[in-house]
């Protein structure tokens, strides 16, 4: 698995797998993405009510499956039996909630996997703490990037294990130059992960002279996606991993 920019090309990255062709966060989605050929996939993972590693990207329930209530109030045994995939198309009936652990046991080491962790809500949970640990222990610190828009998760993780690489969320219009020194003095991370509207040649330029990625989030026009390839950004995470490969490469 090449885990850099090859040949003046981004990585696509599969965001919630290949989420515009499959439900999002699913087993189906991310093994969709590999079978398109992405380079990685996009996850978000919270704690459910006693602890477990749960894939879900909203703090509510209800959007991607046919249960009601919030993942940090519900057991795994009660989220292990939701469906999530018929609310996409009855083609996927039956797609249960996956936990980072089976992510990793089917597909770790396989692609890059970028894990967005979600305790916006409750950031001084021990969510990050128990991400590195499952990472560590199935050795996979090498193809894994943590990613969170809560900066106490990277302290907490460079703290923890400096080896696993660390990806700065920001949301759109703060993630600009204005901003970058400040962070880099701030925080530690590996990547900055930006609104792809946000990024410039003086930014991305700016990122790589600090030894930085700059990985963008989330683009799936065509032009769009030239823009990045053209301003030299590492990683573009997208919804169809096979159409951006498509536009990227026969530019």
């Amino acid at each position: 698995m090449n885990q850099e920019t090859t040949q003046n090309q981004p990585l696509i990255i599969a965001h919630r797998g290949a989420s515009a062709l499959a439900p999002e966060n699913t087993m189906a989605s991310f093994r969709l993405a590999k079978d398109l050929g992405a380079d990685g996939i996009e996850l978000d993972v919270m704690l459910s009510a006693d602890e477990r590693l749960v894939v879900i990207h909203d703090l509510n329930v209800s959007r991607t499956t046919n249960g009601q209530g919030k993942v940090n109030e519900m057991s795994w045994e009660q989220l292990k039996d939701l469906e999530a995939g018929s609310s996409f198309s009855e083609k996927f009936a039956g797609e249960p909630l996956p936990l980072l652990e089976q992510v990793f046991e089917e597909l770790g080491g396989q692609l890059l996997i970028n894990v967005e962790l979600k305790n916006n809500a409750t950031p001084k949970d021990q969510l990050t703490e128990k991400v590195i640990r499952l990472v560590q222990a199935m050795g996979l610190a090498e193809t894994v990037l943590l990613s969170s828009f809560t900066a106490r998760n990277l302290l907490v993780a460079d703290n923890m294990a400096p080896d696993i690489r660390k990806g700065l969320l920001t949301l759109p219009g703060l993630g600009r130059s204005l901003f970058l020194g400040l962070w880099m003095r701030r925080y530690p991370f590996d990547a900055l992960h930006p609104n792809f509207k946000d990024v410039s040649h003086k930014s991305v330029d700016f990122l790589h002279k600090q030894g930085k990625q700059v990985n963008v989030w989330t683009v799936d026009r065509a032009n769009d996606l030239l823009k990045m390839k053209h301003l030299g950004v590492d990683m573009v995470i997208c919804n169809d991993p096979a159409h951006a490969r498509g536009v990227i490469v026969t530019e």
